[in-house]
């Protein structure tokens, strides 16, 4: 098997995503830390996280165009903000909230892997549904292991979360370079 070679544009495209990408798995284990310890600097967290949605817009945008990257980030803001109402609702003991902010989760999650493999041929809309599934129970699990003070797992989760986000940074850089090969010339 030959080495796979990829341009500098690719390289740089890849490092972006893999930035974006560790930059929402970072941020939202912060934000998890922050709900379920009422920690003082919670609200700032929060509200760092959701900028992610819109770095996500701008780096997608000029390939994409505005529409496209928009609603990519109206549906991975949507994500943030359910993610957190579960997270509140499991720390209140409020299982019926809990669970429809799963499910809506889960929902939000089909939606995103439908989009993306709407927008570029590249990317399976089942390979992203599994990763979306895969990136979501991870971060429940996380969630649940520190709000039960199983802190050492959640450590161990949030690597397997890191691990996968690259994954899907990975993934997402080969399929716009493949979809947009002028851009990301050998």
């Amino acid at each position: 098997m030959s080495p796979q070679h990829i341009s500098m544009a690719e390289t740089e495209l890849r490092n972006h995503l893999r930035l974006l990408w560790e930059q929402h798995v970072y941020w939202t284990r912060l934000t998890i830390v922050g709900i379920v310890f009422s920690l003082p600097d919670a609200e700032l967290t929060t509200n760092r996280l959701l900028r992610n949605p819109k770095d996500f817009e701008l780096a997608l945008a000029p390939l994409y165009g505005s529409a496209v990257a928009s609603q990519f980030e109206k549906l991975f803001t949507e994500h943030l903000v359910i993610a957190a109402q579960l997270v509140r609702a499991a720390k209140a003991g409020n299982s019926t909230a809990a669970t429809d902010a799963e499910k809506r989760w889960y929902t939000n999650a089909d939606e995103i892997a439908a989009f993306l493999g709407h927008i570029n041929p590249y990317w399976s809309a089942k390979d992203w549904q599994s990763m979306m599934h895969e990136h979501l129970a991870l971060t429940k699990t996380e969630a649940v292991e520190l709000l039960t003070k199983k802190y050492t797992e959640s450590v161990s989760t949030f690597d397997r979360i890191e691990q996968q986000a690259l994954t899907m940074a990975d993934i997402m850089a080969y399929g716009i370079a493949r979809q947009f090969p002028s851009q990301f010339p050998m």
